[in-house]
């Protein structure tokens, strides 16, 4: 029994490797691999590579002459529906498959374990929960999509070893060494998109894009701009992919100008003549938005803080000191008391070439 546990996560393992070749560019579907072995021994590999293209059980499938009898194993249940591919409980019964391992079960509720029963109902022996926590890590994206109506929330920030983001002057380039900056641009091509508040806008006019040398689907860039302040000629939306502004303002000709200028934009509800973020982060959702990297100042990070909207905050601390009239890393102004402290949770602390990387969890 132990030897056959081990090699169930000997095989969900390298499933989960060939899921994360998908890292960069499977959205809005999740990241999926599947290994099909026989005696031990494997048959054929493969993983979903884009939206539309073959889900990971057939593009393994497609490498095997004959997979009758053999064990197939999946980070994420095999659909059971018809999507923009047909269903992968299908194939596998069609293909002789007499057992099928799964990392776990399907979030989506168009699936959603009725692709196990579906198995189990035509003879397959169905094992679920093996190296589960490696299989949600790498979709929690999708994960958070699917059962909280929002995307997976991460904000990306750079300061000083006195926690400033930038002199009192307001010059900023630049904090952090290549080798984080280099950092900043593999979590940007891993996120569906990024967003930015107006004043970053206007005081850094930022590309918002992933510069990398492997390929990648780009995010979307997203501006939070409620008063549709976003100048028409911004450097972004001169970029391929899709540029938003999301805003709360009903100032039609502003609105119109930027489309022109190829801007998307929504009007969503507001709070007091601001943008309200749990409106936004459901929109986004709804836009089939997984995983969203913030890239903005103290004003924007501070009120998500507050509104219980960041899953995760990454920072990158250089070796050095702006002085106590630089800016701050976070606007909190209703921190009052020690009572009123935010606290964190440490996920990862790392050196990135002359910096450091501290990944948090808020509490």
């Amino acid at each position: 029994m132990t030897e056959s546990i081990n090699k169930d996560h000997e095989f969900m393992a390298r499933a989960l490797q060939l899921a994360n070749n998908g890292r960069y560019t499977t959205d809005p579907n999740p990241r999926v691999g599947s290994v099909l072995v026989r005696d031990n021994v494997i048959l054929g590999e493969g993983w979903h590579q884009k939206a539309g293209n073959d889900h990971a059980e057939v593009a393994a499938l497609k490498t095997v002459a004959d997979a009758r009898g053999a064990t197939a194993y999946v980070t994420l249940e095999p659909c059971s529906h018809y999507g923009k591919t047909p269903p992968c409980c299908d194939a596998l019964i069609n293909a002789g498959i007499k057992r099928v391992v799964v990392a776990m079960q399907d979030p989506n509720p168009l699936v959603a374990g009725r692709g196990l029963e579906k198995l189990k109902a035509n003879g397959i022996e169905v094992t679920v929960g093996v190296l589960e926590a490696d299989a949600r890590l790498l979709n929690r994206g999708f994960i958070s999509r699917m059962t909280r109506q929002r995307p997976f929330v991460i904000s990306k920030l750079a300061m000083s070893l006195d926690g400033r983001t930038a002199m009192a002057s307001g010059e900023s380039k630049w904090i952090t060494g290549a080798q984080a900056r280099a950092d900043v641009h593999r979590l940007r091509a891993e996120s569906s998109a990024i967003i930015t508040g107006i004043n970053t806008v206007l005081a850094d006019d930022p590309a918002l894009n992933a510069r990398v040398d492997f390929a990648v689907q780009q995010p979307i860039r997203i501006v939070l701009d409620s008063q549709l302040q976003t100048p028409v000629d911004a450097q972004m939306v001169k970029l391929p992919g899709r540029t938003l502004i999301l805003t709360c303002s009903d100032d039609a000709t502003k609105q119109a100008a930027l489309q022109v200028a190829g801007f998307e934009v929504s009007r969503l509800p507001d709070t007091n003549g601001r943008l309200n973020l749990t409106e936004v982060m459901q929109f986004l959702a709804a836009q089939q938005i997984n995983q969203v990297l913030i890239e903005a100042g103290p004003v924007l990070n501070g009120a998500l803080l507050t509104e219980n909207l960041l899953d995760e905050v990454v920072i990158y601390v250089a070796p050095s000191i702006f002085g106590d009239q630089g800016r701050g890393l976070l606007h909190l102004p209703q921190l009052e008391k020690i009572a009123d402290k935010k606290n964190f949770k440490w996920l990862d602390v790392r050196s990135v070439g002359t910096d450091l990387r501290l990944t948090l969890q808020p509490c």
